[in-house]
């Protein structure tokens, strides 16, 4: 109990001083003009309150990752509470406040324009296709599992609940970003703080004994800490997702200084609600061993949602893992449209050129619907993180051509370097190398890297 008490104090501690830090490191200027005053089109640039665009903002990017994720990270024990908090503060929260006002600085440009702009015209074409089929892939998976989850509730056909959700994700996609999602995500957003404080304050009414912090590897099968916790817990730690939605919000802010907030604050947000959910999964079945057996994340959220919170928990449930994915999978088109339009200059204003882009990416992502890629969505995990160490590495050169500390995007981004070369080198759908081999190949694959970025910025220097 102690350690988890303590490990939600340094999330908040972290958001107050180390967020500070980073804003400060940035140069958050209340003065500049933000691309929703400059560019203001009443589609996608919109100003709106900071609250809503905060809450906006956390179901964009938390979605099922933090919950799903940090139950299955909850294998490996406590030490999960560590990553979660770590990763956050040093990390994720970095990533993502980054992210986000970089996209402000540059008129609200998708994350492969802005790492175009730093890393150089073939990252740019690569991060523009890798970007898209990511968020292609999240769009379908959002589709067809709360489809999937309908049908087993309800026992109606999935393809009536798929038909339905691919209107509603089409809409979402062309409508102007204060119509729809606007006025519904922050709802849902509200309800799933609420849904997380409502599991924490059932874990201390009813005394279930959240286990204190440890080291040691507790996972049932003998899975490596490294990289495979890192990899397993994103979304609650860091996530390359996240770069993908940041500049959705990034068009809606009216202050700069409402970057803090509305980025960094988010993330330290879905930390918090990634330690409750690491904790119920921990503590609820006695142990490791116990959520081993406990059956998928659905169930597990069902049980502990239903147990801990009655009737209203079982609610609740049923909008984490269905209503939640789906306020992900959404976004994930508009991200997608946005990606596309951003590459092609094609000005948004008018519906019917917002529909060309979007309708070609539905026809894909229906197709997809209906063929089995279970071994092509292993590579999400791995593709996420990877996502997530360019946009770091993105930072840091920002940083080092600004004059300004980069080492609060170098440090985490060298970390991340060695988690998804060596996951990729040990993992049975990457190389499957004997973790021997795999991991110390991986952490000198960030060496280089490292001394690759630090070899930049002499050239940098010398310009």
């Amino acid at each position: 109990m102690i350690t988890f008490l303590l490990s939600i104090l340094a999330l908040i501690l972290g958001y107050m001083f180390y967020g500070k830090f980073v804003e400060k490191v940035f140069g958050a200027d209340e003065n500049r003009q933000t691309p929703a005053k400059e560019k203001s089109d009443g589609v996608d640039f919109v100003e709106m309150d900071w609250k809503r665009v905060f809450l906006i903002q956390f179901l964009n990017i938390a979605g099922l990752g933090p919950i799903f994720g940090a139950i299955a990270g909850a294998l490996w024990g406590p030490i999960a509470f560590l990553w979660i908090v770590l990763g956050s503060i040093f990390a994720g929260a970095v990533h993502d406040y980054f992210s986000g006002m970089l996209s402000v600085r540059h008129g609200g440009a998708t994350v492969a324009e802005i790492v175009g702009k730093y890393l150089g015209i073939g990252a740019q074409n690569v991060m523009r296709v890798f970007s898209v089929v990511l968020l292609v892939l999240v769009g379908v998976v959002f589709i067809s599992g709360p489809a999937g989850l309908l049908e087993n509730m309800t026992g109606i056909n999935k393809y009536i609940f798929l038909a339905i959700i691919i209107v509603y994700y089409l809409s979402a996609t062309v409508l102007p970003v204060d119509k729809l999602i606007g006025k519904i995500y922050p709802v849902f957003g509200a309800a799933l703080l609420i849904m997380g404080i409502g599991i924490m304050v059932g874990l201390f009414t009813k005394g279930y004994a959240i286990p204190e912090m440890t080291l040691t590897n507790l996972h049932p099968a003998g899975k490596s800490i490294f990289p495979f916790l890192f990899i397993t817990i994103a979304c609650g730690a860091i996530s390359g997702f996240h770069a993908t939605q940041s500049p959705i919000m990034a068009r809606c802010m009216k202050s700069e200084k409402e970057g803090r907030r509305i980025f960094y604050g988010a993330m330290i947000a879905e930390g918090i609600l990634a330690l409750i959910w690491a904790a119920a999964a921990m503590s609820f079945y006695g142990g490791t061993a116990g959520l081993a057996g406990a059956g998928a994340p659905a169930v597990v959220v069902n049980q502990i949602s239903s147990t801990l919170m009655g009737p209203i928990g079982g609610i609740l449930a049923v909008l984490g893992v269905v209503a939640a994915p789906i306020t992900s999978g959404d976004t994930a088109f508009r991200s997608a449209r946005l990606a596309i339009a951003d590459a092609f200059n094609i000005k948004q204003e008018k519906i019917a050129t917002r529909f060309l882009i979007a309708v070609p990416l539905f026809a894909i992502g229906i197709a997809l619907c209906f063929i089995d890629f279970t071994i092509i969505w292993r590579y999400f995990a791995w593709s996420n993180q990877t996502l997530a160490t360019i946009m770091l590495w993105t930072s840091a050169v920002y940083l080092y051509k600004n004059k300004r500390n980069h080492w609060i995007a170098t440090i985490p981004a060298t970390f991340m370097t060695s988690v998804i070369t060596s996951y990729i080198l040990v993992a049975g759908e990457g190389f499957g190398l004997a973790e021997s081999i795999g991991i110390p190949v991986g952490i000198l694959c960030a060496v280089v890297a490292f001394i690759a970025f630090m070899n930049k910025t002499r050239k940098i220097s010398q310009v």
